[in-house]
């Protein structure tokens, strides 16, 4: 009896360790297959993304090489009036067609796909006032590039670039909005297919005319422009003529009511990505004002011509997450997966998402311009290392956003921001639906 006794105590540990390794088991799989699902909704978005970025970097990679051949002033002014000129209008557009990511995601994770429509034309209009009080830059930028220390011959000859790329800078306000309106319901293979389109139109352009003709940075700067209006042309047909039917009901008033809070949002994410932006291009602008040479401001354009090309791929992760976090949010889910392919990108697409675009304006204020600026010209001048003192300053100032935003993005409370994105697109739709009836 006594020996019974004993065993009893051990047979029903046995059980229930085993209960718990089947419940460990049973969690495992779980976190498995919703991590396989969750892979494949962000390939969704993130796959057409990279491609689409890729593509569309590429036409002034393609521009920038062709122009190689012909002189190093030809080269350095291209590369300066896209790699400086057109890259600060870049960013502050795209930072502002960025609040769509938002909108539209939240939007419809809500199921308020009526709304998509109307956020979209609200961005046109926006960012058409944005680009307009932008056009200084280019019809100024002789006299300001020459105030910044570049080589006069340089500053002028990218001067007359950037006045015709303003067709280009135009194509912005349209392209930007309709790529993340597409985006944020998930329909972005055709982005892909009209990004495609515009390289190889773009590649075979600026083969013929290379091969057959001498047009000079002028005729290179116009193929740019005409590359980037195919694709606007492509998904502003796909988007109006039958392929968002469920998002686009045609143009209405209501685009022109709740600008203000539209353009504070737009405004902030502005700020947050030109401030990113921007801060590779600081870089071609000190190197020329610290007594640089021309060929040293080729090479650092390349490097950072270069760097942005592989960038593309984790900012098509940005996309991605920015759109995952947007739907799951709108539609009241906290439950969302980080998936870390590259982390700064990933943190930024978070925010994105999750409508913080004024935090992270002041963490990209600090970590670039306090910090990275500020390093990369001291080991440049001081500590002898040139051009790449400047690169390892910007490093640097990456390396204190990212730890930043990581702890913004651990701390916060997922739950509570669900419930506050579910509510705020509810009650935005029914506010835009009762200014429209009255």
């Amino acid at each position: 009896m006594e020996e019974h006794s004993n065993k009893r105590p051990l047979l029903l540990s046995t059980s229930e360790d085993h209960q718990q390794v089947s419940v460990s088991e049973h969690e495992l799989v779980s976190l498995v297959q919703r991590t396989w699902t969750e892979v494949k909704k962000i390939w969704k978005v993130a796959g057409p993304s990279i491609f689409s970025r890729l593509s569309l970097y590429s036409l002034a990679v393609i521009t920038q090489s062709f122009a190689g051949h012909l002189n190093d002033t030809d080269l350095a002014a291209i590369s300066i009036a896209t790699t400086v000129i057109t890259s600060i209008t870049f960013g502050f557009l795209l930072g502002m067609a960025s609040a769509l990511e938002t909108l539209c995601g939240q939007a419809y994770g809500a199921k308020q796909y009526h709304m998509l429509g109307i956020y979209l034309q609200r961005s046109w209009v926006v960012l058409l006032i944005g680009s307009i009080l932008l056009l200084p830059l280019f019809i100024f930028a002789t006299p300001i590039l020459k105030l910044t220390g570049q080589p006069e011959v340089v500053a002028e000859l990218a001067g007359t670039v950037a006045v015709w790329l303003i067709p280009m800078h135009m194509s912005f306000v349209f392209q930007f909005s309709l790529v993340r309106f597409l985006q944020g319901q998930l329909k972005t293979s055709v982005i892909g297919w009209v990004s495609g389109l515009a390289l190889v139109i773009h590649l075979l352009l600026n083969w013929f005319f290379a091969k057959y003709y001498t047009i000079g940075v002028v005729g290179a700067a116009i193929m740019l422009d005409f590359s980037w209006w195919v694709s606007v042309l492509g998904l502003f047909l796909y988007a109006v003529c039958g392929g968002c039917r469920e998002s686009w009901y045609g143009f209405s008033m209501e685009a022109f009511s709740g600008l203000w809070d539209f353009f504070k949002l737009s405004a902030a994410s502005s700020v947050m990505l030109a401030l990113e932006s921007f801060y590779y291009r600081v870089l071609v602008i000190v190197a020329g004002s610290l007594g640089n040479t021309a060929v040293d401001i080729d090479a650092l354009s390349i490097c950072i011509t270069s760097y942005g090309w592989e960038i593309m791929i984790p900012y098509g992760f940005l996309a991605a997450t920015g759109v995952r976090v947007a739907n799951e949010l709108g539609a009241g889910n906290a439950k969302v997966t980080v998936l870390l392919s590259c982390i700064q990108p990933v943190f930024t697409g978070v925010a994105l998402g999750c409508g913080w675009q004024s935090q992270v304006a002041i963490v990209n204020l600090g970590s670039y311009y306090v910090v990275g600026v500020p390093l990369g010209v001291i080991l440049e001048q001081f500590f002898g290392l040139g051009i790449k003192g400047l690169w390892t300053g910007m490093l640097s100032g990456t390396v204190v956003q990212t730890l930043t935003l990581a702890i913004i993005t651990i701390r916060c409370q997922w739950d509570k921001q669900a419930k506050e994105a579910y509510s705020r697109v509810v009650k935005q739709a029914i506010s835009d639906q009762s200014s429209c009836d009255t």
